[in-house]
């Protein structure tokens, strides 16, 4: 199969509509996951002398760790949603490995994206979608940061300008969800997230590459 945008965003739709209210409903609870978080750290930092505007050191290393955990069990929940989307639950929301690889992996993204944004625009823009795909890489097959990388790199070699139109048009969709009273993102950010993943699939697939724990993501 041939990655195109419009491929994958039907992907997500078709796969949306198969089980809608699930997937509402498992946004739902990811935004309370994140809500929960939210109010975690500020109750630390307010323990601690801190707020909002000046958290703690140790507010802020919980913020850090429990975001970092609950994207990694977002990235493994739409990797099961995408692969097993008639029987997967909420289970794979819970996905703490690997932890230190997907800091590793995050950080070292974030910090080459950084320098290429410092340097030129265009560049920043080349190491965006050039390591687009890293931290699926971890959660999915539970590489290092720079096999992940490594592996991201082989992945979106030659799609790289299609990809900034996916990418731009998935950004669309969400913003006219927030338009839509919020309401919408419901409804938005599970497709395009179930179409970023498809896009994953696709251009792995491309290039040979098979995920090393999908029945692992699906419990």
């Amino acid at each position: 199969m041939d990655f195109s945008t419009r491929s994958c965003i039907s992907f997500g739709w078709e796969t949306f509509k198969k089980r809608a209210w699930f997937f509402v409903g498992a946004n739902v609870v990811i935004a309370l996951i994140y809500v929960a978080a939210s109010a975690l750290t500020s109750g630390i930092d307010a323990l601690l002398g801190g707020s909002a505007k000046e958290p703690t050191f140790l507010g802020s290393l919980a913020d850090f760790a429990l975001t970092t955990l609950i994207g990694m069990g977002v990235t493994a929940f739409y990797l099961a949603a995408h692969d097993s989307p008639g029987t997967v639950d909420l289970t794979p929301l819970w996905h703490p490995r690997p932890f230190w690889k997907y800091i590793g992996a995050s950080l070292l993204v974030g910090l080459t994206i950084v320098a290429g944004f410092i340097l030129l625009i265009v560049p920043g823009i080349i190491f965006a979608l050039m390591f687009m795909f890293t931290t699926f890489i971890v959660i999915d097959r539970e590489l290092g940061p720079l096999e992940a990388m490594k592996d991201s790199k082989d992945i979106t070699r030659g799609h790289k300008w299609p990809l900034l139109g996916f990418i731009c048009v998935l950004a669309l969709i969400n913003l006219a969800g927030a338009i839509a009273l919020l309401v919408g993102l419901l409804v938005t950010v599970p497709v395009t997230s179930l179409a970023f993943v498809h896009a994953y699939r696709v251009l792995s697939a491309r290039r040979g590459a098979q995920p090393a724990i999908t029945a692992d993501a699906k419990l």
